[in-house]
């Protein structure tokens, strides 16, 4: 193996071991990375039918530059790369037979991995999201609140989470899964979802919170069904878990919020949280113009 360069794994402790370090070294940029390693880590990274999760790393002296993961079908994510970095690993991948549905980074990293990879490929890469983190700062909540309280959602709270979840997904623009019980199960068993219920005990609003990893928890997600917005809600909701992160013990609460979206970027910087960083969320399209699938 070559000292410096980027390899490729599916041992995912054998990565963890290597790259850990790298990776807590700033936690907010690299949430995600965190957040989802560490939750293969706790069920085990297996395959499915679209492939084994790969994770990989850039290193330069000896040292971790770089990091990457995917678990396929999903898109490629990667942690911030210079020019000539993305230009190395998209034709590393060429080589290597991956073909890739998009890619997930901080803006310029995915701007130039895009850009490279249509390079190398051919495909056409299209912008699907742009995203902006957000870090906690003074946690102030809205006046007044809503009429209402809140509370951890438990095993009463089961069916509905399973369907706001599933209709989440779909606002966003993804494909809920043909049985996502096993999301709101693993959130109930860990007290991962506040939701603000009105007076009379109805829930309004739900947000979830990923375990704690290196001192950061990220909001995810914040989801009020459409008759019931503009109340108010969603802000109480993202409040009440955000003060029980701090109480918890977390030194950085983190949140994702789509620039498309005014309405939820406004609440959230009027609840206290401000802005670190912008990403970006591309697809690849092959020639015959389809969305590329798997790896």
């Amino acid at each position: 193996m070559r000292p410096d360069g980027w390899h490729l794994t599916e041992d995912l402790d054998g990565f963890l071991a290597r790259a850990g370090d790298f990776l807590r070294s700033r936690p907010a940029l690299h949430t995600v990375p965190l957040t989802v390693t560490e939750a293969l880590h706790t069920r085990g990274a297996v395959a499915n039918g679209a492939g084994a999760p790969v994770f990989g790393l850039l290193e330069r002296a000896g040292e971790v530059r770089a990091a990457l993961f995917r678990t396929p079908p999903r898109r490629l994510y990667l942690t911030s790369l210079t020019l000539e970095e993305a230009d190395t690993l998209a034709a590393h991948l060429v080589r290597l037979g991956h073909r890739l549905p998009g890619v997930i980074a901080d803006h310029d990293t995915a701007t130039a991995f895009a850009d490279a990879w249509a390079r190398h490929t051919g495909a056409t890469p299209t912008l699907h999201e742009r995203e902006r983190l957000y870090r906690l700062g003074t946690l102030t909540p809205p006046e007044p609140l809503p009429e209402g309280r809140s509370r951890v959602a438990g095993e009463r709270d089961r069916e509905q989470l399973i369907l706001w979840h599933r209709e989440f997904i779909t606002a966003i623009g993804g494909t809920p899964a043909a049985d996502n019980s096993s999301w709101a199960d693993i959130r109930i068993a860990q007290g991962r979802v506040t939701l603000w219920e009105t007076p009379d005990g109805t829930p309004a609003s739900m947000a979830g919170v990923t375990p704690m990893v290196a001192g950061q928890v990220r909001v995810a997600p914040v989801y009020t069904p459409a008759h019931l917005r503009g109340r108010g809600y969603a802000g109480a909701a993202a409040v009440e878990v955000s003060r029980a992160a701090l109480a918890a013990g977390a030194a950085e609460v983190l949140l994702f919020a789509d620039l498309a979206n005014p309405t939820s970027n406004g609440l959230y910087q009027r609840i206290g949280y401000r802005p670190v960083t912008d990403f970006a969320v591309y697809d690849f399209v092959c020639r015959a113009g389809k969305l590329l699938k798997n790896s």
